[in-house]
């Protein structure tokens, strides 16, 4: 039975408990929080994670030059990235995208969209 861990970065502390809150009803899912960019970084960098949930707008470090990073980074490079943001123009989800984004999914966040867009690119079964 496989483990899968997936870092959340999120600067509200209420956005992170319902993704958090979320992400427990996957069977086998370990979550780390993270609140801004430099904070998911140095988790990055101490772990490998199965899959990465970021916000866009955040102190300090913004999600997109999350992205960035992560997509530099030899270990996370192939690591699924999933925004979660109240951005919703399509230049914004064209840049995270082009950033290497592989989900983009606008606030509020429906638990089952999330969950199912988690699943769907860790390959898991239902």
């Amino acid at each position: 039975m496989s483990v899968y861990s997936c870092l959340v970065v999120e600067d509200s502390p209420m956005m992170r408990q319902l993704l958090v809150f979320a992400l427990a009803r996957i069977r086998n899912m370990t979550v780390t929080e993270a609140d801004d960019g430099v904070a998911g970084l140095k988790h990055l960098a101490a772990t490998k994670f199965d899959i990465v949930i970021t916000d866009i707008n955040m102190p300090i470090m913004d999600g997109l030059k999350l992205i960035r990073r992560v997509r530099a980074d030899r270990v996370h490079k192939d690591t699924p990235v999933i925004v979660i943001t109240t951005e919703g123009s399509s230049e914004d989800r064209q840049r995270a995208m082009s950033l290497g984004a592989n989900a983009y999914i606008t606030k509020p966040i429906q638990a089952p969209q999330v969950i199912a867009t988690v699943k769907e690119l860790l390959k898991m079964n239902a």
